[in-house]
């Protein structure tokens, strides 16, 4: 790892310390994957910003929660140890919690509101965890898993506001500035802070003039209204579960106030659109949360263009369906895919006739349906809808074109 220097000096103490961050690094080598930071070039030319993936979706566990959670595990005392742990998680840092304990010999518990996706649920109990559901948010399973761990004497870890999960999170930063120093711009996905935190008191030692900025969801920015002391509005489904955190770590947050400059907000659609251009140009499958990072570039280009960028792809736990949904989601948004309602006369011919359009231009069908009943034209009318697939955008405006010149009322059936 980098030398780390002198920490900076304040009024008020920070949580952690660059110190702590490479202790954390010590502890951990060896025991983690010491994961790649590669270039996109492509996602460069996309963006107008050379940029650097760090790929935590290949750790073991396919997320960067292994190094905080291995971290505290390591400074359990062997009375701890024997008692076991519990936490709270929606997914990730369960499973590198419990992935860890496993290979420790440590009993662990992990509680899990009732929304998490079936693939978590399922990778965490693969590695011995007695998993309980319960409540419907991350607030309830917390409040439950305290209520557990007082009653059988476990170790609560929580999987952000803590010293040495915060210290273990931030060894991505001191990777990524090791392989690439001249990273002049770190974009971190924030839910509690954890990561973002250690990050940025990584960089504070060994890239100090280097802009570190968070991620959030639209949906929950916990983190941003609290930097600029507003009230929390934070609820609903987003794709970026993983950082859908209503209320930041109280030892985060002074860590963010003084380190990061700024914090960006991100919509679902840049979100789902993160997820798939991972997919389709680095053939990385990432989750919601650790494609924020490339979302907020999407989202606000002139904030990154001509800036040396680090993003971090934090995790890789998506539902396969939802991947699914979010891929054909991306590929309708993009003209790829298409739903084209067509009112027809009710005689023999019209459907061919539309067919022959769609032959002409070379557009493949996927679907017909026919709605004769459930529709406001008269009792003669007739309406079809076609799913179908081009080549793209522009491909789908020659075909509705065609079709309106060919006498045929079109209407584009839009996403969302």
């Amino acid at each position: 790892m980098a030398t780390l220097s002198t920490p900076t000096t304040s009024d008020t103490p920070l949580a952690i310390a660059p110190a702590d961050v490479m202790a954390a690094a010590a502890a951990l080598k060896g025991q983690i994957v010491r994961t790649p930071t590669l270039e996109s070039k492509t996602l460069g030319a996309l963006t107008g910003a050379k940029v650097f993936l760090k790929f935590e979706n290949l750790q073991f566990t396919a997320a960067y929660k292994e190094r905080g959670a291995l971290n505290r595990l390591l400074a359990l005392s062997e009375e701890e140890r024997r008692r076991g742990v519990i936490a709270m998680s929606a997914g990730n840092h369960a499973q590198g919690l419990a992935y860890h304990a496993r290979r420790l010999g440590i009993p662990a518990t992990i509680v899990m509101p009732r929304f998490t996706p079936l693939i978590k649920v399922q990778q965490t109990e693969s590695h011995d965890a007695e998993v309980v559901l319960h409540g419907e948010k991350l607030e309830e399973a917390t409040a439950h898993a305290h209520l557990i761990a007082e009653r059988r004497g476990l170790v609560f870890i929580h999987p952000f506001d803590d010293p040495l999960v915060m210290a273990g999170q931030g060894t991505v930063a001191l990777e990524m500035f090791e392989d690439v120093p001249e990273i002049d711009t770190l974009v971190v996905p924030i839910g509690g802070g954890g990561l973002i935190s250690g990050c940025a008191v990584a960089a504070s030692a060994v890239a100090p003039k280097c802009d570190i900025v968070g991620v959030q969801a639209e949906l929950y920015p916990s983190m941003k209204a609290t930097l600029m002391g507003e009230p929390v509005v934070a609820d609903g489904d987003t794709l970026a579960e993983g950082i859908a955190v209503k209320t930041p770590g109280t030892h985060t947050v002074p860590v963010v106030r003084k380190l990061v400059s700024d914090v960006l907000l991100v919509g679902e659609r840049d979100l789902e659109r993160a997820v798939s251009m991972l997919l389709a140009i680095e053939k990385t499958v990432v989750e919601g949360a650790g494609a924020a990072g490339l979302a907020a570039l999407l989202a606000h280009p002139r904030r990154f263009r001509g800036r040396t960028v680090g993003l971090v792809l934090c995790g890789g736990n998506i539902d396969t369906r939802l991947l699914a949904n979010v891929l054909l989601r991306d590929l309708a948004r993009s003209g790829r895919l298409a739903r084209l309602r067509i009112r027809l006369k009710d005689r023999p011919g019209q459907l061919y006739g539309v067919a022959r359009v769609f032959d002409q231009q070379q557009v493949n069908i996927l679907e017909v349906s026919h709605h004769r009943i459930f529709t406001n034209l008269p009792a003669k009318g007739l309406m079809t809808e076609i799913e179908c697939e081009t080549r793209g955008e522009d491909h789908l405006e020659r075909l509705i074109e065609s079709l309106r010149g060919a006498g045929y009322e079109v209407t584009r059936v839009e996403l969302g």
